[in-house]
């Protein structure tokens, strides 16, 4: 139970970075935003440190480097897809990747499925489905280019994932510090390699700053929930983000939600009663 309410909060909290993090990469260049973004993700994890506590050993660095290099890919293609929109069409690739790479590896490591996982794992991706699809034949349709971005981001979160849940559980925060110091130096290395392309346009720097911090509060429940819980399950209540995305798309850009997607909700709903019963 308590892996399971560690995941909905990461997954909550990933909603409402991913939306903040769209709104940024609006304003200006994708990098342009991520360069606020990282830093203050980091701050974050720092800060955490004196009070959860971090040990440094090869596999937590090693693990969450790896994590760091997935993470500065998933900021920038999920938030270039994000800004590309609409975002409540775009959004189920991306969920669906991400959930489905994770229970896979859970799979291979030998995770067993209980009866009422069994239940509630297919129908929770049937809801990440319904709640981040879009409004039909008369919604936006979004370009190849958009879609394979999409595809991109959900494997890139997938990976980051799971390379933080291969870190050693007594290892604190340290793969989380190791990760976000490596992503934030891939960010600023690709900055300077394409700074004639960022244009002039300034970020958001509050919006920006919030997502970042708001993803590492994610990344961070992800892990303790990782470690407390198997990856099958927490991956893919995880994954369910995409209600905090939608949601939050309504109130403030006034995009519509569906039938399918309230259905959805109720489907989430469901799935996590079946996997909370584990």
């Amino acid at each position: 139970m308590i892996a399971l309410l560690l995941a909905l909060g990461s997954s909550l909290a990933y909603g409402c970075a991913d939306f903040l993090g769209g709104l940024g990469a609006r304003r200006a260049h994708v990098l342009r935003t991520v360069l606020v973004a990282a830093p203050a993700s980091l701050a974050v994890e720092l800060l955490l440190w004196p009070v959860l506590g971090a040990s440094f050993s090869p596999a937590a660095v090693g693990w969450g480097a790896a994590s760091g290099v997935a993470s500065a890919a998933a900021f920038a293609l999920l938030y270039k897809t994000l800004a590309i929109g609409p975002m409540n069409v775009l959004s189920p690739v991306t969920a669906l990747v991400s959930a489905a790479l994770p229970v896979a590896v859970g799979l291979l490591q030998g995770e067993r499925l209980g009866p009422a996982v069994l239940l509630g794992l297919p129908l929770a991706l049937v809801a990440v489905l319904l709640v981040s699809a879009g409004h039909g034949a008369g919604s936006a349709r979004p370009s190849r280019t958009a879609l394979l971005l999409a595809f991109g981001a959900g494997a890139a979160i997938a990976l980051q994932l799971v390379f933080l849940h291969q870190a050693p559980s007594d290892s604190g925060v340290a793969p989380l510090i190791t990760g976000r110091a490596v992503s934030s130096a891939v960010t600023l290395a690709a900055a300077a390699l394409l700074y004639r392309r960022l244009g002039p346009e300034k970020p958001a720097y509050a919006v920006s700053a919030a997502a970042g911090v708001l993803d590492s509060v994610a990344n961070l429940l992800f892990l303790l929930a990782a470690r407390s819980g198997d990856l099958t399950v927490v991956a893919v209540v995880t994954a369910l983000y995409p209600a905090g995305t939608m949601l939050l798309a309504r109130g403030v850009l006034a995009e519509r939600i569906h039938r399918g997607q309230l259905v959805g909700l109720g489907a989430a709903a469901v799935a996590v009663s079946l996997l909370a019963l584990t």
